[in-house]
């Protein structure tokens, strides 16, 4: 189920973008390795399995390969604020890239139900 480019694909790369960025700062100016580390997987994951969704074998498919991306920008969300918790991120730094990731979120369980409806009639 090819899927056009759209806002989800551009949203999921610029948050993938942001990932990166903290994680830079993370590792580089907090010397923070380990949940930055899974940060940076689970953030990047978004995008990339967002993108194998476009060459899905079929709707189901493709429905659950957005389910995936789903969990993983949760888990994204579960890191950072593990990491604001512990005082790594500023709330600043923290609230910018929850927004941006709760947003991404909301917009993939919009596009699960959308598809899912589609897919049963």
């Amino acid at each position: 189920m090819a899927m056009k480019k759209g806002i989800l694909v551009d949203k999921s790369f610029e948050f993938a973008i942001s990932v990166i960025n903290i994680y830079k700062y993370l590792a580089e100016d907090k010397k923070e390795y380990v949940m930055s580390k899974q940060l940076l997987r689970s953030g990047t994951a978004v995008g990339a399995i967002i993108r194998e969704a476009q060459n899905a074998e079929s709707k189901a498919d493709f429905i659950h390969k957005l389910a995936i991306a789903q969990k993983e920008c949760d888990e994204t969300i579960y890191w950072l604020e593990l990491l604001k918790a512990t005082n790594y991120l500023t709330v600043e730094k923290f609230e910018k890239l929850f927004n941006e990731g709760n947003g991404l979120l909301k917009m993939l369980r919009s596009a699960i139900l959308t598809s899912k409806q589609a897919h049963n009639s």
